[in-house]
């Protein structure tokens, strides 16, 4: 079992303030953690392929190319917009 001056030391470095339930609430809680770690070692993976994913899905993306610049599309949606200031949307300030 985890001490409580190993919990006392893991919430000083995490610069955490913990009354001596907490202590005690998170010795119990770290050590069943621990426990359950022991636990996983002691599986047999032997022949098993280490994977950063569970799933082996790449992710698709375009090619990095110059898009043509549509100045028609613009236009067309910078006169629907409430307010523009020369060639840009006018939006209230969020600060």
């Amino acid at each position: 079992m985890i001490s409580k001056q190993q919990v006392q030391h893991i919430a000083k470095l995490a610069r955490l303030g913990l009354t001596e339930k907490e202590i005690e609430k998170f010795q119990k809680d770290l050590s069943a953690i621990l426990d359950y770690v022991e636990k996983l070692k002691e599986v047999n993976i032997d022949g098993i392929e280490p994977t950063s994913h569970s799933v082996l899905v790449e992710n698709v993306m375009r090619k990095d190319e110059v898009a043509e610049k549509k100045e028609d599309e613009n236009i067309k949606l910078l006169k629907l917009a409430p307010e523009t200031k020369e060639s840009y949307l006018k939006v209230k300030s969020i600060f």
